[in-house]
């Protein structure tokens, strides 16, 4: 058994909306070559992603989205109807070959999900997913898939495992809360910054999943401008508590890294310091409770030069046991400078003062704190009695 294997592709940049689209995947290039600059790959670690077939799709899609899908990427489907699925919207807009792009994130992270469950590795990486918008019969948020809701489908019927999700998205993690909102063979749990302000509106902590899956959906909404401290308390109490309760077979964790205070879609106030602790206690839990089995993927993150690389090389970095130092590698820096259109760090930590004091910190932790509280305290009741 390998104890871990990397998807990647450069392909996987050609799920490209438009040059000034926020949402571009040369971020995962970018990570994929900070590690490598690290030496952090064994030759056998890295493997290509296949592409998900229609009955790969079709395990969350419907068959007439998945149509559609292809003849607007052949220039060949109707503006109007088009945007009744979603497609060819301002944050989705149809691009040339968009079914193919599409189909091979969501076969990485399918790739991902059968190394794990077969036993051919302990733990594995697809940067290149984590489209957690994408709905039945939608695109919606940037997300045409949804490859996250594929992989739980196909762990599902191949495996019978229960399933832990984990989305640490500063957007909530709709699509895949939604595709098993009536099923106790899933647990989602997403900490985001609250709908009240920011896209898709949804993840309140009253939606707790409907039918046999009530209880087993949380949400985590968490006031604009939270620091690290108050972020890493809900974190840690939110992950410890619920994988306590529900005991899973494997965890999945979407790790987009749009919570940090660089980034220009969001409203948080974090810094690098989040993205060392994240990985850190999904590993643990992993070991803890799914003898390992930990798959994990990209997501959000709209920073891609100074937050997305380091953010998700230190997922793979902890999966390894790899301890990077203080500074960026130098070949790396050297490599990328001249294409960013803004410094890059010489250092995985940030410095300090990179946002201004938040004024309403007291507050927003106080809010915080009573937000876990509402969203725990059936879970915590059920265990006392």
């Amino acid at each position: 058994m390998k104890d871990c294997v990397f998807i990647y592709s450069p392909s996987y940049q050609t799920y490209h909306f438009h040059q000034n689209h926020p949402f571009n995947q040369q971020r995962v290039s970018v990570a994929y070559d900070l590690l490598k600059s690290l030496n952090a790959f064994e030759a056998d670690e890295v493997i290509s992603p296949r592409t998900a077939t229609e009955a790969d799709l079709r395990l969350v899609h419907s068959e007439d989205y998945i149509q559609a899908v292809m003849l607007a990427g052949e220039g060949k489907l109707p503006v109007a109807e088009g945007e009744n699925y979603g497609l060819g919207t301002e944050d989705t807009p149809v691009f040339a070959g968009m079914h193919e792009a599409a189909s091979l994130l969501v076969g990485g992270t399918l790739m991902a999900a059968e190394y794990v469950m077969s036993g051919k590795a302990r733990h594995a990486v697809n940067l290149g997913g984590g489209l957690h918008h994408g709905l039945r019969g939608k695109a919606s948020g940037f997300c045409v898939y949804n490859d996250i809701s594929a992989a739980v489908k196909y762990i599902q019927k191949k495996y019978q495992a229960k399933v832990l999700y984990i989305d640490t998205d500063a957007h909530h993690g709709d699509g895949v809360q939604f595709a098993f909102y009536d099923d106790p063979g899933v647990c989602t749990l997403s900490i985001h910054e609250t709908g009240k302000y920011l896209f898709p509106g949804t993840g309140q902590i009253h939606e707790r999943g409907s039918g046999k899956g009530y209880g087993y959906c949380f949400n985590f909404p968490i006031e604009p401008f939270t620091e690290n401290d108050s972020f890493l308390h809900v974190y840690r109490t939110a992950v410890e508590e619920i994988a306590a309760f529900y005991q899973p077979d494997v965890i999945i964790t979407q790790n987009g890294a749009d919570a940090h205070c660089f980034d220009p879609l969001t409203h948080l106030s974090n810094t690098m310091t989040i993205y060392k602790e994240i990985p850190k206690l999904a590993h643990e839990i992993a070991h803890k409770y799914c003898d390992g089995r930990w798959i994990a993927v990209g997501g959000g993150g709209y920073d891609g030069w100074r937050v997305v690389p380091r953010a998700w090389s230190l997922i793979w970095l902890e999966m390894k046991g790899i301890h990077p130092g203080g500074k960026i590698p130098e070949e790396w820096y050297n490599t990328w400078k001249h294409h960013s259109p803004l410094p890059l760090p010489r250092l995985w930590e940030d410095n300090n003062g990179i946002y201004n004091q938040i004024p309403r910190k007291q507050e927003i932790t106080e809010k915080n704190q009573q937000m876990v509280q509402k969203t725990l305290y059936q879970l915590r009741a059920e265990r006392k009695s």
